[in-house]
């Protein structure tokens, strides 16, 4: 088995539309996501050359374009599309787990956020 690193995208701050209910599509809110990226090795670290790993400022606007893209009803669902999305832009990510953080989510109770984690190997 060859050898992998991580690379981590921690909080990126996003303001979209998703969720369930008519309120969270016309107001919008912010949405928090970290991505946690296990990355082939390869030679890429050897050699310092950013084509043979993941250069991360693509890979938050994949995310982004994700995030503010189209509506989704389950942060489930956005998180697994942004690891689709993030696994199938680049080769060298073996898995991709992504954390959806919605800090405004319409729950009769006082709570910091809701958050939902979503693996995907490729």
């Amino acid at each position: 088995m060859a050898e992998c690193y991580t690379i981590r995208l921690a909080n990126c701050a996003f303001f979209a539309r998703h969720g369930v209910h008519d309120e969270e599509e016309f107001l919008g809110q912010r949405f928090f996501v970290d991505a946690e990226l296990e990355v082939d090795q390869n030679d890429a670290l050897e050699t310092d050359s950013i084509e043979g790993t993941v250069h991360y400022g693509v890979a938050f606007k994949v995310i982004e374009e994700i995030v503010t893209g189209k509506r989704r009803y389950l942060i489930e669902a956005l998180a697994l599309d942004i690891a689709k999305a993030l696994t199938s832009r680049f080769s060298q990510i073996r898995l991709a787990r992504i954390t959806v953080r919605k800090p405004s989510a319409a729950v009769p109770g006082i709570l910091d956020h809701v958050e939902v984690t979503v693996e995907h190997r490729a």
